[in-house]
């Protein structure tokens, strides 16, 4: 699903330039559950971007879903993340003057599916992750809990490949983050590849697999305990 040869990112500084992602080798298969763990700086969220569409890489090689991603101009960029990624950020990234149930359905709407039909569409992925009751509600009338799983319901609502998570616990308590983590488990039963940006041991140990980046390289790639356990 994921497949990136010698990847390599640098970012111009004044006269310099700051290389943070130093060949990056990483094979993520259909339905895998991966945590990418690193302290700040370690290119963890560069590689995030680079693999959903939103940054481009100086050198090496990067496949989604078996295409070659090169040179790519934002209208066709834009196509392959509605098509194959569906987002979950930290800081939620929900509009404040849409109610959940928009929100949620908005994906739909870039795709061309009619009012009616994404509404309904969109009730059934809040209903999914527990909040039908709360489809008319703002964000602002929502915990971060809620909103987190509206945000999850949004990302799940094109029915993409692959769900990439930038930290998605970073803004919530420990009982909500368990309740998130379980949502996300679930999806990945279902046979989603998942893809979670991480700085919480706690977080990563609840994926199956953990990618460990340190200056902007991979330091270690392990199956963790809930791997084996299924």
């Amino acid at each position: 699903m994921i497949k990136i040869e010698e990847l390599h990112k640098s970012y111009p500084i004044g006269k310099d330039s700051l290389h943070v992602l130093k060949g990056i080798d990483l094979h993520i298969k259909e339905g895998e559950f991966v945590s990418i763990m690193g302290s700040s700086g370690s290119g963890k969220s560069t590689l995030l971007n680079i693999v959903g569409l939103l940054d481009v890489h100086d050198e090496g090689n990067y496949y989604l879903n078996g295409q070659l991603i090169k040179d790519m101009n934002e209208k066709k960029a834009a196509q392959l993340r509605n098509k194959f990624l569906g987002f979950i950020f930290q800081s939620f990234n929900l509009i404040s003057y849409k109610t959940a149930l928009e929100n949620v359905a908005l994906p739909l709407y870039y795709k061309g599916v009619s009012r009616k039909e994404r509404l309904e569409i969109a009730l059934e992925y809040l209903d999914q992750v527990g909040l039908k009751d709360w489809a008319g509600h703002l964000p602002n009338e929502l915990s971060g809990g809620q909103k987190q799983r509206v945000a999850i319901a949004r990302a799940l609502v094109t029915k993409p490949k692959v769900v990439l998570a930038d930290e998605p616990t970073g803004a919530l308590d420990s009982t909500t983050t368990d309740s998130v983590m379980d949502l996300l488990k679930d999806i990945n039963d279902k046979g989603m590849t998942v893809f979670v940006i991480t700085h919480e041991e706690e977080v990563a140990e609840q994926t199956k697999r953990i990618v460990r980046l340190k200056d902007g390289r991979i330091i270690s790639d392990e199956l963790t305990k809930a791997s084996k356990a299924v």
